[in-house]
């Protein structure tokens, strides 16, 4: 007998470890209530992530249920939210339970490691595609946004930049060389939400790499009103970007690809010494990679020369 939606949702989504105190009512009614202290902000975010789009029909579902909420997690890193709540809207072809299972179990791995409970969602028929939203709090008027760096402001970026998008070229087989690790960084991102955590206070602007640096960047200089300048020697690159660097020349690729979901931020000279304090227990390597400059627009410092730096990412719907 074939499993019907209420049943498909009973035995894989509802046994979760994370309960919090502030949700009033989960899984199971038409809406979820939850409470939200005085003195807190909601900050909410979605994603939705469709098969032979965002990802590859054959990808492990594990993998895609961990990067499903890493990727909204991302988000609310950025913005300094501590992630709570999480909704999951799911549209399958057909019901799949050795698929379903195993979904679940990334999905609620990750969930589990930074305290986040499925509150609703939904199930529906037709081409696999699947949204999850997601929900944290941060203390009223401390949410990091991109609109505030200044001149002056050094950039900083966590992680290595530009593996995501070498293993998505080794899975399509445009690149030769061999690197699990890139095609790890790709299928399982991790989230910088302890590092957005302690950013809040410090940092003047944020925002987690998705669609490419250069690309992302631009969106936190045009509503800062402010310019910048990278570094090509501060990028922490890879080892095996580098060894595709070394065999291409295609130095554009770190700077493009998306996928990465690392944090990139600025923060005023004066307060480094605190940034390097906040950072130190925290299990993540971050690099200073440039200055934010009062001049518009983006230049990248390498081999002697300034490099213009597009708007150009990773863009739905564009003609490209």
């Amino acid at each position: 007998m074939a499993l019907g939606e209420f049943e498909l949702i009973r035995r894989f989504f509802t046994a979760q470890p994370v309960k919090h105190p502030s949700t009033v009512l989960g899984v199971g009614d038409d809406c979820a209530l939850l409470r939200i202290e005085q003195g807190e902000d909601l900050a909410a975010t979605a994603d939705t992530m469709v098969e032979g789009v965002h990802f590859l029909p054959d990808v492990d579902p594990e993998s895609l249920g961990h990067k499903l909420l890493a990727v909204n997690l991302s988000d609310l890193a950025a913005m300094g939210a501590e992630p709570k709540w999480a909704t999951l809207a799911l549209t399958l072809p057909r019901c799949d339970e050795v698929w379903l299972q195993s979904f679940a179990r990334g999905f609620f791995n990750l969930a589990e490691r930074y305290g986040v409970e499925l509150i609703g969602g939904d199930t529906t028929r037709g081409p696999l595609t699947i949204t999850v939203q997601a929900l944290g709090l941060v203390a009223r008027g401390r949410a990091l946004r991109r609109s505030g760096a200044l001149p002056g402001d050094l950039i900083y970026l966590t992680g290595e930049l530009g593996a995501a998008g070498l293993g998505l070229r080794i899975l399509q087989g445009r690149s030769a060389i061999e690197d699990p690790a890139a095609i790890q960084r790709l299928e399982r991102p991790e989230p910088r939400v302890d590092i957005g955590l302690k950013l809040r206070g410090l940092a003047n602007s944020c925002i987690d790499v998705s669609d490419g640096l250069a690309a992302d960047l631009w969106h936190i200089l045009e509503p800062s009103g402010v310019g910048a300048t990278l570094d090509w020697e501060q990028l922490p690159l890879a080892d095996g970007v580098r060894r595709y660097l070394a065999e291409t020349g295609d130095w554009r690729l770190p700077l493009s690809a998306g996928d990465d979901y690392e944090l990139c931020f600025t923060v005023p000279p004066a307060k480094q010494g605190e940034l390097e304090h906040r950072l130190r227990s925290v299990a993540c390597p971050y690099a200073r990679i440039g200055r934010i400059e009062p001049q518009a627009g983006l230049k990248l410092l390498k081999d002697g020369r300034s490099i213009e730096l597009s708007r150009n990412g990773y863009q739905h719907f564009s003609d490209d």
